[in-house]
């Protein structure tokens, strides 16, 4: 996907979107771009939404289908930085940040319980 940033780290994946308005095609090939981190050996995500200025209720919809998918998957996927009135529309996320770093955190945790769990 041309418009957005990706950059991966040893546990996860950070992805950017470079847009700052989300259309219906927009929203459909951001979804479909992130459900290719799920093919990936290391599949957890962290989305950073810093730079959205426009966003409807259905696109955060959208975005929380693909959290859920992530997480039965066993792959943590976490939403970052939103915009503040977009929070609202995000109250279904099983994990929402405030900053990038929290993010990293919440992945590094997930990873640690997911082994844990794995050896029992």
């Amino acid at each position: 996907m041309n418009n957005v940033k990706s950059d991966t780290k040893e546990k996860f994946t950070v992805v950017k979107p470079l847009f700052n308005s989300f259309s219906a095609n927009l929203s459909e090939e951001l979804s479909a771009y992130l459900k290719t981190f799920l093919n990936l050996e290391m599949s957890n995500v962290i989305l950073k939404l810093s730079e959205i200025c426009e966003m409807t209720e259905k696109d955060a919809e959208k975005l929380i289908e693909v959290q859920n998918q992530f997480y039965e998957n066993q792959s943590s996927f976490i939403i970052c930085e939103v915009p503040g009135s977009f929070i609202p529309f995000f109250k279904e996320s099983m994990n929402l940040t405030p900053t990038e770093s929290e993010a990293w955190d919440i992945v590094q945790m997930e990873e640690i319980e997911r082994e844990l769990l794995n050896n029992f």
